[in-house]
């Protein structure tokens, strides 16, 4: 089986990029002279569209206003770290590690989430709305411009999505229907105004009831987006296809000592850069090196 998805290593950008940046300015909807967004940013929205500029447009312009309607760009400056460190247990986190093509490698193991569902239930929806967002600027404005800073097989295409293993051992059907609004939330949220985020998804460990669940959680996802995903047999070991042996936690069948509750569990390179500590609450990465985001400070626009 293969997860390579070749629009991830696309030289098609370069011209698109800069007829979309054009056609955004004379929309007043981007800042040429000081650019609000990065290139990386403007690429997703591209590839979510196929390239069509007038659609990508639209759903820009879309994010854009959902972004001010929830006040993003202060809502992350301003979370509070350690309400922001315990959101990360409900959500896919990242392993500290990355895949063949550099790109971070998530993991999300659902039982995990069953013990701590009361726990979730008692957080007011609008709030657990804001810890997607606060989540999800930490994975654009963190993860993805330091897996880029970081060595990586194309070294000069930017990081801009996740390989995420989804886990679905000792998950009960009911499980799995309880938590149906908490998955799904997460998953509308980012395919409107996080496009492309999301690269090869592996589903392992999946019971024989997954075809009915598949059934009911396909339709969160686009046409391109159900394409990334792939059902593993209690086979993993194609998953080293993906990614490295030492860089794969064991219970996937590769060397890395790592569970879905532990920290980050930095590479070299990855440690060198951050001196060994993962930072804690909302960060962003930018010139190489961790800086806390500005309130007012436009998506994008210090990413490195």
């Amino acid at each position: 089986m293969s997860f390579w998805s070749p629009w991830h290593l696309t030289t098609r950008p370069g011209r698109g990029v800069e007829e979309f940046k054009q056609s955004l300015a004379n929309a007043k909807l981007y800042d040429v002279t000081t650019p609000s967004h990065n290139d990386p940013t403007l690429l997703r929205f591209l590839r979510a569209r196929g390239f069509d500029p007038s659609q990508a447009q639209k759903q820009f312009a879309d994010a854009e206003s959902w972004r001010r309607k929830h006040d993003v760009d202060n809502l992350f400056a301003t979370f509070d770290a350690e309400e922001f460190e315990s959101a990360k247990r409900f959500y896919p986190r990242w392993t500290g590690r990355r895949d063949k093509n550099g790109i971070p490698l998530y993991v999300y193991r659902i039982a995990s989430l069953v013990p701590l569902q009361k726990e979730l239930n008692a957080v007011p929806p609008a709030r657990r709305y804001q810890r997607i967002i606060a989540l999800y600027e930490l994975m654009t404005r963190f993860s993805f411009p330091f897996c880029t800073h970081l060595p990586h097989l194309e070294s000069t295409t930017p990081i801009t999505n996740t390989t995420s293993v989804v886990d679905l051992s000792d998950v009960s059907f009911m499980s799995l229907w309880s938590l149906r609004s908490h998955l799904g939330e997460a998953s509308r949220l980012a395919s409107g105004n996080y496009p492309e985020t999301l690269g090869s998804v592996v589903v392992v460990n999946a019971p024989s009831f997954f075809p009915t669940v598949w059934g009911w959680i396909k339709g969160w996802f686009d046409p391109h987006t159900r394409s990334k995903i792939h059902v593993l047999s209690n086979d993993l070991s194609s998953l080293r296809e993906l990614v490295h042996a030492p860089d794969l936690p064991k219970v996937y069948g590769g060397e890395l000592e790592w569970t879905f509750e532990d920290e980050p569990s930095l590479d070299e390179d990855a440690s060198e850069v951050l001196g060994g500590v993962m930072p804690r609450g909302p960060v962003i990465f930018v010139d190489g090196r961790v800086a806390a985001p500005e309130a007012g400070q436009k998506n994008g626009e210090a990413d490195g």
